[in-house]
């Protein structure tokens, strides 16, 4: 199989990138190699971008994750898939033998490696990766919408874990990529949404979707909520914005047995209102990623147009261009989803 000579894109550390050419990796036995079209930039790359998971990632390591492309080469016994076949990757590899992986939940397999972060991700130009994390798209289907396929699963996940139907009331907590994404699953579902935002242009964004918009410093969250339901509160909250505001909004604004979706990452513990828990008998859900199943869901959703990923996309920047565009994300109130265009002809 012949080597091509590419380019790559390696975090180096200090908030810098630097695209170098490489020999691409050739597909070992049972991978793809994929000529990536476009990779998104998600906030756990800007936390790298940051310096804040050098321990994890080091400082020389191509990172991206959410991508799409083309498959340009299989390796030996890489079945079910062909050359020129248009695919997105679900970056998780798991060890198969934990007690999670033995139960069914590789997802969150206790040795789990996230591909972009433990290893060599997609921005490069030819990324080869296991074929279980290979998921073919529908012919036609855009691959600048396709690479936000990886985050439209997550949201697939988390209103599946929540356990949503038609006519609910759900409120997402964080108007950020993943919080949208979820409040638009959620009213394809049949809920009735609201999302919970400070930023105005995220509000803005949201009234466009058909969401309902609370800004928190208008007032008390819950207070609008149970006006809204006439005093029931969410039957479903996501919490998705990492905040200590956030943690005592989901509690005080959801409904009696209501379910609380803990999406967010906290860096630290936060404080809990756990007498809630006990005197309104509320559940906590955690959700974590994806499974197959989401990534197919979120496929079928994208191909029938049934959720506008399009609406996210704020900016499109050349591979060359990656320092400065997630340079430019830092701070920016304006914009919800940077991709990078990997591929040198598209």
């Amino acid at each position: 199989m012949t080597a091509h000579s590419i380019k790559a894109a390696f975090y180096t550390g200090e908030k810098s990138f630097r695209v170098e050419e490489i020999t691409a990796a050739v597909p070992g036995a049972g991978e793809v190699q994929i000529d990536v079209a476009f990779c998104g930039v998600c906030g756990t790359d800007m936390h790298v971008f940051h310096g804040d998971m050098d321990a994890r990632v080091t400082t020389h390591r191509v990172i991206g994750h959410e991508m799409s492309g083309t498959i340009s080469a299989l390796g030996e016994g890489a079945s079910g898939f062909a050359v020129g076949q248009r695919v997105v990757v679900r970056p998780l590899a798991h060890c198969g033998a934990c007690p999670a992986c033995e139960a069914g939940h590789s997802h969150i397999c206790h040795n789990l490696k996230f591909l972009g972060l433990d290893t060599n991700g997609a921005f490069q130009e030819k990324w080869s990766v296991p074929a279980y994390t290979v998921h073919a798209l529908p012919e036609g289907i855009d691959l600048k919408l396709a690479a936000l396929i990886e985050p439209l699963a997550v949201a697939c996940h988390d209103v599946r874990r929540a356990r949503l139907v038609s006519g609910e009331t759900a409120l997402v907590i964080g108007g950020g990529p993943i919080g949208m994404l979820i409040a638009m699953v959620a009213k394809h579902v049949g809920a009735e949404v609201a999302v919970a935002e400070i930023n105005e242009n995220r509000l803005s964004i949201a009234k466009k979707l058909g969401l309902g918009a609370l800004n928190p410093k208008d007032g008390p969250v819950e207070v609008a909520i149970k006006t809204q339901t006439r005093g029931k509160g969410a039957d479903v909250v996501f919490e998705v914005s990492g905040s200590q505001a956030g943690v005592e909004t989901m509690t005080a604004a959801a409904a009696t047995r209501g379910r609380i979706v803990m999406v967010a990452i906290n860096n630290k513990k936060p404080p809990v209102d756990l007498f809630q828990f006990f005197w309104r008998e509320l559940e906590m859900l955690g959700a974590r990623v994806y499974e197959p199943e989401d990534y197919e869901q979120a496929i079928g959703l994208l191909a029938r147009g049934a959720i506008d990923v399009g609406a996210l996309i704020t900016d499109i920047r050349a591979l060359d261009d990656i320092e400065q565009a997630f340079a430019g994300l830092h701070g920016n109130s304006i914009a919800m989803k940077t991709l990078i265009r990997v591929g040198a002809n598209l």
